[in-house]
C-alpha cells in the first residue's frame, strides 16, 4: 500500500474494484499487457508482478501468510510489500507498484514502485518499455 498525496489520475492504471479482492487474499488481474497479483492484507492492497521471478508460477494462486506470498509451483516466497525475496529458490525480487484505492477501486501507477519497495532499497526488475 502506498501513502503518498502526489499523484495524477491520468497516470494510473485502474485494475480492479476493491470489492474483488477477498482479505488476506489475491487475485489475478491482466491489464494493459500486465500480468499483476493484486493482494488484500489486513492494512490494505498491494500490487506485485503475477509471475514467479524463479519459474512458471502464478503468485496469485500461492499461499498467504502474513504479509508473505508463497508461489505454489515451487515454495520460494516474497514479501508482499517489499518484494524482496524471503525462500529460496527464489534469487531475483518481485517488481512491486504504488498502489492507490479511490472510491473503492484500485489503482496502481505503474511507473512507480510500492513505497515499502523504495525504502527498503529493493531494486525491482525494470520492465521493458
Amino acid at each position: 500500500m502506498t501513502t503518498t498525496t502526489e499523484f495524477k489520475l491520468q497516470d494510473l492504471l485502474e485494475l480492479c474494484a476493491s470489492t474483488d479482492v477477498a482479505p488476506n487474499c489475491a487475485a489475478k488481474v491482466e491489464k494493459d499487457g500486465l500480468s499483476l497479483a493484486v493482494y488484500h492484507l489486513d492494512d490494505g492492497y498491494y500490487v506485485t508482478d503475477d509471475a514467479c521471478t524463479h519459474g512458471p508460477g502464478s503468485l496469485s494462486e500461492g499461499y498467504i501468510d502474513g504479509d508473505i506470498i508463497e508461489c505454489d509451483f515451487h515454495n520460494g516466497a516474497f514479501n508482499i510489500r517489499t518484494g524482496e525475496v524471503v525462500t529460496p529458490p527464489c534469487m531475483i525480487p518481485l517488481r512491486t507498484y504504488a498502489v492507490h484505492t479511490i472510491d473503492g477501486k484500485v489503482y496502481i501507477d505503474p511507473k512507480q514502485p510500492s513505497l515499502a519497495a523504495d525504502l527498503a532499497g529493493v531494486c525491482p526488475r525494470q520492465q521493458s518499455a
